[in-house]
């Protein structure tokens, strides 16, 4: 009777060749190191589901791990003040996970380059003691037949590691990491799989691989953005590019400079939920479109993944509620604070912390602005106004009881209403990605202005173009900032990662 209670032994664990570490004192030959130990681990796995799968059991379990950088400082070395990122913040042992360096090689050498010249010593590079989900080993597009994984005589986490919820939170940006005796301090705000399980997500929610996002990304909540996005983007291919290299759409459907059709990729049957569109550059300072549709919710998941990129910037770019009479239908809205009741944040980012304006970002904006409607200065006040942005999470406020809302939104000074772009805001300020936010009026609700039926069509195609060439002026105004500039101290908490 008691040998129905007795627990079955362990299976032995098979890993690949485990290496500890060595000392690289340039960034090149550390990435190709990264680059060799992740590879080598990847095949490792892919091998092993395959004999697994071949002879439908396995008497072990196969395990490999992700390369890891770390960084021993036993000094205070001065850093130049003005940067923001590239140093840590004293003495001990600091580390990080590392996966796809395939897709992080750039980002990955900028950093490890800023790490050793400013402390003047080697970094380590080995395997860490995290194992590699093997959902996460499979290269983008694989199809793996789920029967043939039901045929096993045992659970596929009994024989291969899984994505665990313990390793993708975000305690490092938020704030709330606390090492455990022995542990290091994190190097990077997002551990490997963290990371791992956003790039699965973003391929879902946008139909296009992480590999084509540009590291300047704006975000709407309107499909007419999208589709002027669209149709000049075309128009840029077919006139030899102007200075992007291809346009990507749904579906991984890439034209490429000079051509006027699609050179590679299959439109998918239906779109996305979070459709992405690209405008690319080889070296990733092009420009990604996402339709995130309406609500803070959307909002918050694309953020969630995109972040993981390291972007250097993002903004919001759509339709708003204008809030004071002086407005107009088609003015513009600059934000520079926001009112949060969107509520999807609050325990990431309580609302009593400020999610303030950066210099940067507003000069760009502002200046885009004034260089496509021809304005500046005191005349440039005639569309646009700078203020208070309120983002809710319920799209029908007008059918309460407006007294107690209306009151709030005097209170504050807001002079827009949506709910999309405090969300955004606020997590740029999480997540260290400089953001920004430009509105366009599309009714007045308070004061009875709505646009009648045949007005619509005429508003928006008059009003999207001139807004988006806006937003485009402002992400290549910013693409040319250096990035130590454009990266804001001001995004920066008592306690930061080296990584940017």
């Amino acid at each position: 009777m008691s040998d129905r209670f007795l627990l079955a032994e362990p299976l032995p664990v098979e890993t690949p060749p485990v290496e500890q570490g060595r000392l690289f004192h340039n960034a090149d030959d550390a990435v190709a190191a990264l680059t060799r130990l992740y590879d080598a681990a990847v095949d490792f796995l892919l091998q092993s589901f395959d004999t697994v799968l071949k002879y439908g059991s396995a008497d072990r379990r196969y395990r490999a791990f992700y390369p890891e950088i770390a960084l021993t400082t036993t000094g205070h070395t001065r850093i130049d003040s003005r940067l923001s990122f590239g140093f840590v913040s004293g003495p001990g042992h600091y580390a990080t996970t590392i996966t796809r360096p395939d897709l992080f090689g750039d980002y990955l050498h900028k950093q490890i380059e800023q790490l050793i010249h400013n402390h003047g010593q080697p970094l380590r590079i080995g395997h860490s003691d995290t194992p590699i989900p093997l959902h996460f080993a499979f290269p983008e597009g694989t199809y793996v037949d789920g029967s043939q994984a039901e045929r096993l005589g045992m659970p596929l986490r009994d024989i291969f590691d899984v994505p665990d919820l313990a390793a993708t939170d975000d305690r490092i940006v938020n704030g709330n990491f606390e090492p455990a005796p022995g542990e290091a301090w994190p190097l990077a705000p997002f551990t490997a799989q963290r990371v791992d399980y956003s790039l699965a997500r973003l391929s879902h929610y946008t139909a296009t691989s992480p590999r084509h996002f540009q590291n300047f990304v704006m975000f709407t909540n309107y499909q007419f953005y999208i589709d002027e996005f669209a149709a000049m983007a075309r128009r840029f291919m077919a006139e030899g590019g102007h200075g992007y290299e291809s346009f990507v759409e749904p579906g991984n459907v890439v034209t490429p400079a000079g051509e006027t059709s699609a050179g590679s990729g299959v439109s998918p049957a239906r779109l996305p939920q979070m459709p992405a569109y690209h405008l690319t550059r080889a070296d990733g300072s092009g420009i990604t479109m996402v339709n995130i549709g309406v609500g803070p919710s959307n909002a918050k998941t694309i953020t969630d993944h995109v972040a993981v990129l390291r972007p250097h910037a993002w903004l919001m770019l759509g339709h708003c509620a204008g809030l004071r009479n002086t407005q107009a239908l088609g003015d513009y809205v600059l934000a520079h604070a926001y009112v949060r009741e969107d509520h999807v944040l609050d325990a990431d980012l309580p609302v009593w912390v400020p999610v303030p304006p950066l210099a940067e970002v507003q000069v760009a904006l502002e200046k885009a602005v004034a260089d496509v409607t021809g304005l500046e200065g005191y005349d440039l006040k005639r569309i646009m106004r700078t203020g208070t942005v309120a983002t809710i999470d319920n799209r029908n406020w007008e059918l309460r009881d407006q007294t107690e809302p209306v009151e709030r939104l005097s209170k504050s000074r807001a002079i827009a209403l949506d709910m999309e772009s405090a969300t955004i805001a606020a997590n740029g300020y999480r997540f260290r990605v400089p953001y920004g936010t430009l509105l366009c009026v599309s009714d007045k609700p308070l004061h009875g202005e709505l646009k009648l039926p045949g007005m619509a069509t005429a508003f928006y195609k008059r009003q999207v173009a001139q807004h988006l060439e806006i937003g485009i002026r402002a992400m290549q105004s910013l693409a040319e900032m250096p990035h130590e500039k454009l990266h804001s101290r001001k995004l920066r908490s008592f306690f930061e990662t080296a990584f940017q």
